[in-house]
C-alpha cells in the first residue's frame, strides 16, 4: 500500500512561507506531512527568524517512505546541496517518479542532484543561470510541471504551486 506521507525539507534560513504554506496545505488535504532535517527534533530558524522544529532526521527516511517531496527556498538549499544524503533522497524520489516540488532557490537541489537535463523548470530569477547551466529549460511562469517535477518562483506563486502538487497527488 502506498504511503500518504509528504516530506518537506527543513534547515537553517529556510524561506518561511515556502515551508509553512505547503506544510499546512498538505495537512488540510489529508496527507501526513513531515519536516525532514539533518537532525530530528532540532529547531531551525527561518530567514526571518521564525522557528520550526524538524520531525525526522534525513538518515531515518527514504524515498519509499514518501509519496512526494517538497523543497522550500531561502538559503537552506545551499546547505542541503552540499549533503549527499539530501541529494540521494532527491534522486531516489525522482527515479521513482514521485512528485518532486521545488520553489525559489530550491531548484539548486535539482542542479546539484544532476536531474535537470532537458527538463522544464522555473525558480527564483537569481538562479536561472544555474538551472540553465545544469541543463534545465527555464520558464518564467508561476508554476511549471514537467512529468513528476513541479517548480515555482517565489512566495506569491504558492497557491499555484500547492494546487499543482495536490493535482499530481490526485487530491
Amino acid at each position: 500500500m502506498a504511503t500518504l506521507k509528504v516530506g518537506i525539507l527543513i534547515e537553517y534560513n529556510f524561506e518561511e512561507p515556502e515551508l509553512i504554506y505547503p506544510y499546512y496545505r498538505m495537512k488540510e488535504a489529508g496527507f501526513e506531512t513531515v519536516l525532514i532535517g539533518p537532525v530530528a527534533g532540532k529547531q531551525y530558524n527561518g530567514k526571518h527568524g521564525y522557528p520550526v522544529t524538524s520531525e525526522v532526521a534525513i538518515d531515518n527516511i527514504s524515498a519509499k517512505d514518501l509519496c512526494a517531496l517538497i523543497i522550500p527556498g531561502g538559503w537552506a538549499p545551499d546547505y542541503w546541496r552540499r549533503d549527499k544524503r539530501f541529494l540521494d533522497l532527491i534522486k531516489d524520489i525522482d527515479e521513482q517518479g514521485k512528485p518532486l516540488a521545488t520553489i525559489c532557490h530550491g531548484a539548486w537541489m535539482l542542479c546539484s542532484a544532476k536531474i535537470l537535463k532537458g527538463r522544464k523548470v522555473t525558480c527564483f530569477c537569481a538562479i536561472k543561470d544555474d538551472v540553465e547551466n545544469a541543463g534545465g529549460v527555464y520558464e518564467d511562469s508561476p508554476v511549471v510541471v514537467d512529468g513528476n517535477l513541479i517548480s515555482s518562483r517565489i512566495p506569491k506563486d504558492l497557491p499555484d504551486f500547492c494546487k499543482a502538487i495536490l493535482a499530481k497527488l490526485g487530491s
